[in-house]
């Protein structure tokens, strides 16, 4: 049994739960324990996630949020940056599965959050658990 931080950036509540839901449902089903903590934006995730990492309580971490396409280009600076830092955490060999829906409006993002639809949290959740038992195998 492994140990897992679902790390959010809950800007959208009602998409968050989804997400959250189908992430701790895909790593409950497999027996690990799972923890949640909540950060302002998804451009503070992969700082979140170093932080957690160097107390040694978790193996492995799923970041959540919604970056919905708006007017001006944050858009892309949010959704390139977070991509790109949760994309060096594994890199660096850890096992974090990316659920940040970067989407160009609410209805895209309603069906990839659901975990009856899309259940992109879950999937995110199984691409932590695919990395941490690469990482197990080849410790």
């Amino acid at each position: 049994m492994a140990k897992f931080l679902i790390v959010e950036a809950r800007f959208y509540d009602h998409l968050n739960d989804m997400l959250v839901a189908g992430a701790r449902a895909a790593l409950e089903a497999e027996g690990h324990k799972v923890d949640v903590i909540t950060v302002p934006g998804a451009l503070e995730i992969p700082g979140a996630i170093v932080l957690a990492d160097q107390s040694g309580q978790y193996d492995g971490y799923v970041a959540i949020g919604v970056v919905i396409r708006g007017e001006t280009y944050h858009f892309e600076i949010v959704a390139g940056e977070s991509a790109r830092g949760v994309m060096a955490l594994t890199m660096d060999g850890l096992a974090v599965g990316n659920g940040i829906l970067t989407v160009e409006d609410e209805a895209q993002a309603l069906v990839r959050a659901d975990p009856a639809q899309k259940d992109k949290g879950g999937e995110a959740a199984k691409a932590a658990l695919a990395l941490l038992a690469l990482r197990t195998k080849y410790a």
